[in-house]
């Protein structure tokens, strides 16, 4: 197996091909983070003589630069991994490498990868892809509204020629119905959809999971591969870090941290019950310990 680091920018890939792990003998490319650019990538490897089934790809996960070229390898028959940044970071710390360069850090993902290993990333099935898609426009649609809605009632406390109001007015109706349809062509998606369909349908048997909650939770699950309930806990960002160094401490209990450790308890509780209703494919039950 040869190990390919890639690191992922918004416009480039810097690649490095691990060719020896012994002597840590390595060649590097950059190509455009294209459709093209990947066909120039999988033609240079062809070159030095790798083929795509012998190629294991390491890249971080990078906003959202990285699905691309991501899909786009493992539609091509390559075994691709993609790791936490953090993880990455770390695993550079204990090779003592120091420098920051896209070109260093392709080559730390290669030999991250020659040494540890790590499992093939699966690819999220297509209408797990369109469901996401839908909703960041929803979420951008939303935001969108919510800013229009913030400069009328601006607007209303100022002197705004009328002309103003009028634009103000029309682009929010506008946006309401961007919004309704955006939630109609969820719905529908979703309906298409079996395996959509019944899941959140457990999702929303757990009382306080609602439409789009729900498929905000839908969304994330199928498209990563959670191993556990905690796993999806840590990517929501629910998983407690304990500090506890000098004053801190103290500051943490005078901005009410007490408070926020019990929401954030009741959250990832809930994101627990999500995991369970989807893992059992079991509806809630409220009585269930009753029943043990």
């Amino acid at each position: 197996m040869f190990y390919l680091g890639i690191d992922v920018a918004k416009a480039k890939l810097d690649c490095c091909l691990l060719l020896d792990e012994a002597s840590d003998k390595h060649k590097t490319k950059v190509v455009k983070n294209t459709p093209s650019g990947i066909i120039d990538l999988l033609a240079w490897v062809a070159k030095q003589n790798v083929s795509p089934e012998a190629l294991h790809i390491v890249m971080e996960a990078t906003g959202v630069y990285h699905e691309q070229a991501a899909m786009a390898l493992a539609d091509a028959g390559v075994m691709v991994s993609i790791i936490n940044p953090a993880q990455i970071k770390d695993f550079g710390r204990g090779l003592a490498v120091r420098t920051k360069t896209d070109g260093v850090d392709s080559v730390v993902l290669a030999r991250y990868g020659a040494l540890l290993k790590p499992k093939a990333w699966v690819p999220p099935p297509q209408e797990a892809r369109v469901l996401q898609a839908l909703l960041v426009r929803r979420e951008a649609i939303a935001q969108d509204l919510q800013r229009e809605r913030n400069r009328q009632e601006k607007a209303h406390a100022t002197d705004t020629p009328a002309l103003i109001h009028k634009s103000l007015e029309e682009s929010i109706g506008f946006l309401v119905k961007q919004l309704a349809q955006l939630q109609k062509d969820i719905d529908a998606h979703i309906d298409q959809h079996s395996n959509l369909q019944k899941d959140r349908a457990l999702l929303q048997s757990i009382p306080v999971i609602g439409p789009q909650v729900g498929s905000n939770i839908l969304s994330v699950i199928h498209n990563h591969d959670f191993g556990s309930a905690e796993q999806l806990a840590a990517y929501l960002g629910l998983v407690p870090v304990e500090r506890q160094s000098g004053s801190s401490v103290q500051r943490l209990l005078a901005r009410g941290k007490s408070k926020m450790s019990s929401l954030g308890a009741a959250m990832r509780k809930l994101v627990y019950l999500c995991f369970g209703v989807l893992k059992t494919q079991q509806p809630y039950q409220h009585d269930y310990l009753k029943n043990v």
